[in-house]
């Protein structure tokens, strides 16, 4: 187990500092004190690395995400839309390996892991809009579905036009998010 960290913890640093081209399995070894031969001992190759150093990240997000449901502070929908953006912009900026993993780490396991993580997200905010009567009880899932989908498209955008997350681009993003969620919104009558 100890191993298995440092690798994780190698890779996370190398995914920081070099970004994901730079971090295949040799220069994590390396990183770690470990041969190149041991790696394999460990991890079968750089991918099973990457997911694992993923599911991390996202375990992590889960987790805030799931305290930010838990003690909501919005009073509008826009308010619950930047509440969201907000959290996931702070994370993958004080995360670059989780940027490097989300979106230039292009493999079908990460791009399969980040879009069940989405979907998950998405039912559990569609419930909570639902609770706290930001959108109508009849909204589809499917609206809350597209609109994790545009904000990690428009997340990708951002993040690729600076390692910081480009602002204009997140600031579309919020307003891409809520103006198609206000289609949805609660207004008593429904």
């Amino acid at each position: 187990m100890e191993r298995r960290k440092a690798i994780l913890d190698a890779a996370e640093a190398l995914l920081a500092e070099k970004g994901y081209e730079a971090a295949t399995l040799k220069a994590t070894g390396e990183r770690a004190g470990i041969p190149a031969a041991s790696m394999y001992h460990y991890f079968a190759d750089r991918y099973q690395v990457d997911a694992e150093l993923l599911q991390r990240h996202l375990s992590e997000l889960d987790g805030l995400i799931g305290a930010m449901l838990a003690e909501p502070t919005a009073r509008t929908l826009r308010d619950a839309v930047d509440t969201v953006i907000d959290l996931l912009l702070d994370y993958l900026r004080r995360h670059r390996s989780c940027t490097e993993l989300w979106f230039a780490g292009r493999h079908a396991t990460l791009d399969e892991m980040v879009r069940a993580f989405d979907e998950a997200q998405a039912e559990r905010l569609w419930h909570h809009l639902v609770e706290q009567r930001f959108v109508a009880a009849d909204t589809p899932l499917l609206a809350l579905l597209l609109a994790f989908e545009i904000g990690t498209r428009l997340f990708d955008i951002a993040f690729r036009r600076s390692p910081a997350g480009d602002d204009a681009t997140i600031d579309e993003a919020r307003r891409l998010v809520t103006a198609y969620l206000e289609t949805y919104a609660f207004d008593g009558t429904r």
